[in-house]
């Protein structure tokens, strides 16, 4: 049974008793403390804490989801996937646990010409929670199982919660036999292998307190409604359906690792490291794909360093099979053939998906060439050290720096016949990874509780009136201050006001937050910031500048008409460069993002080149050409595939309902999907100015421009710059470039022409310094201060000048010098000097300690610094010294 087949039945079954199919929501959630939809259930968790009414009593869905907790177990398991898909069914306060119970019994066992997947019950499992006498009770009249197939396990296992005070219950789980050849009998209590997780019931029904871990938390008391929310996981019921041994077999992830044995000539089954790499390249180029078509770039942080990794880990492990070139293109595409069935987008994007995966590889492929030469300096200097470690800094720097897998450092380090300080490794990447954890912690502190909303989200939505008005009257239906619902605010407090209309726009789609203020009867309050907490709620931060203000007070909101009339301007300027960058270098510049407020719009796009001047001018011109025409703006609200069919944008990474608001900017020429702000005709704009372009990824650009009021000052101080130069070089405005490049040549060649002559200079200095040699022990020694120098690089020379008209008897030259205010030291020493054991390196390091610095070099050559220019002359009799003891 195909992966899509089983994956239709379960929408099938669960439409035919009543659920509402929702669609997978994009693997970048809307929850600020998540960086990915982890889970199933996580679109619907507003519904489940009652924080958002739900819109339908129960439903069901297949989720997209990816986890990287376990990434290193990927391959090595038949069960850890990063990308995965959860089917899950849900109710909202209508059927509870003896219902839930019996639609994963039916679903599970009924024969496959009936809908169902067609399990022998003789091969299931069930557990449930040690004290849940009513699961028992239910699984013995629905599936007639006996005692010893329901097994009881403790709340660590088997009860659920969020890991926060909030909703909480047992839960039950439904297990596959594999039989005697996968482990010992006992069941799902012994943690074997051999029973494969497929289904979990989660029944919601209590709320926790306060506690630690997953079993320290107290009962509280029930909840006013009780919910389900299950998870039956689609890739291991995949592979036990299709027969195969793990879920990198089934149907949508073999294609990649057959493509990847092809590629290696190494044969799945073989060998079972190769085994384990073939799986996780067929593993993480499909997440990869999943991801990139759901909006997520590459980057050093957050989803795209996720992303980056995942890329990275598969070059890696196509290296350890032994390959060295590109792949991306032979194995995405096998990857987009097995998905497409299921996620038709990944073919239809696969243009840009494709550019930003294999430009990723290119680019890795350089950084693996610069990091083995850092290696092969690192390893080299370990083995003239006599040394057979490689420090674990080392391999910590090529990893966090340079990306460089610590697999192929202890591989290439013992191809040298060296061993790598795993332990120092290792902690180096345990603070690392405590320091992100602590920061990601505080991050979820800060964000997490929003329950102090979910009074007000339960009476209703907040209606925005701000596409047609600035200013409207509307009452206050809640104060927060402090994370704590409050009665009132006196002046001075900064608060959250909750407002059953506004006119003021909450900052989305890129667009900032409206400026304003919020006004009553004896009240007068500054908007500091417009959100929206949970969906459907707008959520107004302010200062009281004066009064008081109390919940269920008649109140005005005032928009800023200046500031709105420049945002306004800057979002309807984004679309119309957007518009102009697809004009002219093809649909593939796709926006990825974009930021705007009054006056100035950043836009970044799908592009793997920085872009001519000529470009940059064609792109502003087409961009200004549109506003000259006075092109009509159109708002519409239409249902979401009647406004992709007219080939509405939809740009990654937003999140779109069943209606959806399209803005037409001269009809079809720039049709987008977006919620925000805009002009009525393009020519309100006024003038767009592109000021900047540059790259922010491998395969990403960025525009920024100057809009309106603020492009025409931009561009009036760029004339008065223009104008001022034409009459300093007295030369007219066409011809200042062809001047100020005659200038520049000249420039040139004077300084040429007085290096050549501070050259001479320093070389007739030589004599003097080498006449005032002395002598300490069996070394000749000058050591001088020669004053002031503009470069380290004089200096240098001044020493190797020195160094060489010494002769071949043991010699050391020091020489200081204050280079832009700073003391400088440069440490020479001949062959001869060094075999009676004088290292340059240890005396510069001695002269920068008296110099108030550090320094260091090689055993020939080196140079130190520091703060104290009084300290040369002790600086340089600390090099006499050292050569004297």
């Amino acid at each position: 049974m195909q992966t899509a087949e089983i994956r239709q039945r379960w929408l099938d079954y669960f439409a035919s008793r009543g659920h509402t199919v929702v669609p997978s929501a994009s693997l970048v959630s809307d929850d600020p403390t998540l960086l990915f939809t982890v889970a199933g259930m996580v679109p619907f968790v507003p519904y489940l804490t009652g924080l958002v009414p739900a819109p339908y009593p129960r439903a069901t869905s297949v989720q997209k989801c990816i986890r990287t907790n376990d990434i290193e177990e990927v391959g090595k398991t038949p069960r850890h996937g990063t990308f995965f898909q959860m089917n899950g069914n849900f109710s909202f306060g209508d059927y509870f646990k003896e219902q839930a119970i019996a639609y994963a019994w039916e679903f599970l066992t009924s024969a496959e010409d009936e809908g169902g997947l067609g399990f022998d019950p003789k091969d299931l499992w069930v557990t449930i929670y040690e004290d849940d006498d009513d699961a028992f009770q239910y699984w013995k009249q629905t599936a007639n199982l006996p005692d010893e197939r329901i097994q009881r396990l403790g709340k660590g296992t088997n009860y659920w919660s969020t890991g926060q005070p909030g909703p909480a219950g047992p839960c039950s789980e439904i297990f596959f036999d594999r039989g005697p050849a996968y482990g010992a009998d006992g069941g799902p209590a012994t943690d074997d292998d051999r029973y494969v997780e497929i289904w979990n019931l989660v029944f919601m029904e209590y709320l926790r307190g306060q506690g630690t871990g997953k079993d320290d938390f107290e009962i509280l008391g029930e909840l006013p409604k009780k919910n389900i929310d299950t998870g039956m996981g689609l890739e291991r019921v995949a592979f036990l359906k299709q027969g195969v041994e793990n879920m990198y077999e089934i149907d949508q992830v073999r294609p990649v690792l057959d493509k990847a044995a092809e590629l290696s000539g190494r044969r799945y089954g073989a060998n079972h490291d190769d085994d384990v790499r073939m799986r996780v390249i067929a593993d993480h180029v499909r997440s990869a794909l999943m991801l990139i078509a759901d909006g997520v770039s590459v980057s050093n942080e957050g989803r795209g360093y996720i992303l980056r990794r995942l890329l990275r880990r598969t070059v890696r492990a196509m290296r350890l099979l032994g390959v060295e070139t590109a792949t991306f293109p032979e194995l995405f595409p096998a990857s987009r053939d097995a998905m497409k069935a299921a996620y038709p987008e990944v073919e239809s994007d696969f243009d840009r998906i494709s550019r930003i995966a294999y430009g990723e590889e290119e680019t890795f492929l350089r950084t693996l060439a610069s990091g083995t030469s850092i290696l092969d300096l690192a390893v080299a200097d370990t083995k003239t050290k006599g040394a057979g470690e490689l420090p674990g800094d080392t391999a910590f720097l090529l990893h966090d720096t340079f990306g460089f897998p610590i697999d192929l450092t202890l591989e290439m380090a013992e191809e040298a016949g060296l061993t790598v300080n795993r332990a120092e490794f290792d902690r180096l990447m345990a603070d690392q990874r405590a320091r992100a954890k602590a920061d990601a912690k505080t991050k979820k502190t800060a964000l997490a509780d929003l329950s102090v909303y979910s009074a007000f989200r339960a009476k209703g939505e907040t209606v925005f009136t701000g596409y047609d008005l600035l200013e409207t009257d509307t009452s206050v239906l809640g104060l927060i201050v402090n994370g704590e619902s409050v009665q009132s605010a006196a002046a001075g407090d900064i608060a959250e006001v909750i407002l059953a209309e506004t006119s003021l726009y909450a900052e989305s789609g890129g667009q900032e937050a409206d400026a304003g203020s919020i006004v009553g009867n004896g009240f007068d309050l500054e908007v500091l910031d417009v959100q929206r907490p949970v969906k459907g709620l707008v959520s107004h931060r302010v200062q009281v500048r004066s009064g008081e203000v109390g919940v269920g007070a008649a109140a005005r909101t005032v928009v800023d008409a200046e500031w709105r009339r420049g945002a306004t301007q800057a979002h309807s300027g984004t679309h119309l460069v957007h518009a102009a960058l697809r004009q002219i270098l093809g649909p593939q510049a796709h926006q990825s993002g974009s930021y705007n407020k009054a006056g100035y719009l950043r836009l970044d796009f799908a592009w793997n080149q920085g872009l001519s001047a000529e470009t940059r001018s064609e792109i502003e011109e087409v961009a200004n050409n549109a506003i000259r025409e006075d092109l009509e703006v159109v708002t519409r609200v239409l249902p979401l595939d009647e406004a992709k069919a007219l080939g509405a944008m939809a740009l990654f990474g937003e999140k779109y309902g069943d209606l959806v608001r399209v803005v037409d900017i001269g009809g079809p020429w720039s049709r987008e999907l977006c919620g925000g702000t805009h002009v009525r005709h393009s020519s309100e704009i006024g003038i767009i100015n592109l000021v900047s372009e540059s790259s922010i990824g491998s395969t990403s650009r960025r525009i920024e421009s100057l809009v309106g009021r603020d492009a025409f000052r931009d561009l009036a101080t760029e004339r008065a710059i223009v104008s001022e130069l034409t009459a300093s070089l007295k030369t007219p405005r066409e011809q200042l470039p062809d001047r100020i490049s005659e200038l520049l040549a000249n420039l040139k060649a004077a300084e040429k022409k007085i290096a050549e002559y501070e050259s001479r200079q320093l070389a007739g200095r030589v004599p003097e310094l080498v006449a005032s040699a002395t002598r300490v022990g069996e070394v000749t020694l000058v050591s001088e201060s020669v004053g002031s120098l503009r470069s380290t690089d004089e200096l240098r020379q001044l020493v190797t000048s020195v160094r060489e008209r010494l002769g071949s008897d043991a010699a050391v030259v020091a020489l200081a010098a204050e280079v832009s205010g700073k003391p400088a030291v440069i440490v020479a020493t001949n062959p001869a000097a060094r075999e009676t054991g004088v290292r340059a390196g240890v005396l510069a390091r001695g002269a920068a300690g008296v110099l108030g610095g550090g320094g260091g070099g090689k055993d020939d050559l080196a140079q130190g610094g520091g703060s104290d220019v009084s300290a040369i002359p002790a600086a340089l009799e600390s090099v006499t010294s050292n050569l004297a003891a």
